[in-house]
């Protein structure tokens, strides 16, 4: 695993913990109960959610244009960076699965049901909490590994750096050849 992804996995994971943890504490500070906490909750939940897939997919479509400025580069990039647009490629599709999937389940109208017992409304509220974290954490992954991607791609084809490890072997034994 490269640093890029180590970084961006840290990344995530802490602003998991940090959201989760908030959240937790000032669900326990309000003194609500679960049933209000989860209506008032949920307009916030799904504006997340929205913004992930929206955010989400414009990423993804961007990265069409971050492959083709790899490939117009003078240099030859090695299979790492590309190995390193696919994994964001494929965090970026879970996530927006992952974000349209928990905007359809917290759209049902749960609090509108007389069958749902009391205490369910603690278990829906703390588990909606748990995967607004969740999105807000790996949206921030996803973030850091394009952050880190982009800033290869800068110092290769705009900063014009070439002893960069990106930059492929064979391309420099070719220029030497010349």
């Amino acid at each position: 695993m490269n640093q890029i992804v180590k970084r961006a996995i840290v990344g995530g994971i802490v602003s998991t913990i940090v959201m989760g943890t908030g959240t937790f504490i000032l669900g326990q500070i309000s003194g609500y109960k679960a049933m209000e906490l989860l209506k008032n909750s949920m307009s916030g939940i799904n504006m997340l959610c929205n913004t992930v897939i929206l955010g989400s997919t414009t990423i993804l479509a961007l990265m069409l244009t971050l492959l083709g400025l790899s490939r117009s580069s003078e240099s030859r990039l090695t299979d790492r960076h590309y190995k390193d647009v696919l994994m964001i490629a494929k965090s970026d599709t879970i996530l927006i699965v992952a974000a349209v999937i928990a905007f359809l389940l917290l759209n049902l109208p749960i609090s509108e049901s007389q069958e749902v017992g009391s205490s369910w409304y603690e278990t829906i509220y703390y588990a909606s909490l748990g995967l607004a974290s969740l999105l807000g954490g790996g949206f921030i992954a996803v973030v850091m590994m394009l952050y880190g991607t982009i800033t290869n791609v800068i110092l290769i084809v705009g900063l014009n750096i070439k002893d960069h490890p990106l930059i492929s072997t064979e391309d420099a034994e070719e220029v030497e050849e010349q």
